[in-house]
């Protein structure tokens, strides 16, 4: 095989990685409302209470929730995903076992509150982090078509030219990078929805103690 010819099948195997990784670039960061957002998942910004909670309002002890050690520490201790969900809720039922009937209610709407303000601000926190990933991703794409169209022009001018292999490679290298960043974001785009199921069953395990 020529050097033409197999600096021209570098190039078309170029393309045709190119045109794949950029086919799914509208789907990720185009045509949405926020162009920022690349999950398939919709983005909803912000956690309503309602949404997860219909137990005795909140609003004071979205405030509040921190003055009491107890409920803080259990805040603490229920909230992080690495804490398995049925040793979470098993915390919280024997924090209600122990309450008196005149500040059960009290507390356990404080404990929902620091709950939810936690999980909440987590999951705004990753939903931010993943912002900042599809805008690095969209200027890496950029920075692949910008050196595809420069391997073009230089595969014109000097098809012979040893560094036309050595851009193909560096642009093959680039396309790797983007696709291999693509497929994490798949899985960090669950990340929030998981958030909001451990927050769903957080608080359905207090409104349980709330109810017996």
């Amino acid at each position: 095989m020529s050097k033409s010819i197999a600096n021209l099948a570098f190039a078309t195997a170029i393309g045709l990685s190119v045109s794949f990784a950029f086919a799914s670039v509208p789907a990720d960061v185009v045509g949405r409302a926020d162009p920022d957002w690349p999950c398939i998942q919709r983005k909803v910004p912000e956690l309503s209470i309602a949404s997860v909670w219909q137990g005795p309002p909140a609003d004071e002890a979205l405030t509040h929730w921190r003055d009491d050690a107890e409920v803080a520490g259990l805040v603490a201790q229920a909230a992080p995903r690495r804490i398995p969900i049925d040793e979470a809720t098993a915390a919280i039922a024997a924090f209600a076992e122990g309450l008196d009937a005149a500040a059960k209610e009290a507390k356990l709407t404080a404990l929902f509150a620091g709950l939810f303000q936690t999980l909440d601000r987590e999951r705004s926190n990753v939903m931010a982090g993943i912002e900042r990933y599809a805008r690095a991703q969209t200027q890496l794409a950029e920075g692949i078509r910008q050196d595809q169209a420069a391997l073009s022009d230089l595969r014109i001018a000097n098809p012979e030219s040893p560094e036309v292999a050595a851009r193909n490679d560096e642009l093959l290298a680039a396309v790797r990078v983007f696709d291999d960043r693509r497929a994490s974001l798949t899985f960090v785009c669950e990340v929030p929805t998981l958030i909001e199921q451990r927050l769903f069953e957080l608080s359905r395990a207090i409104q349980t103690e709330l109810n017996r």
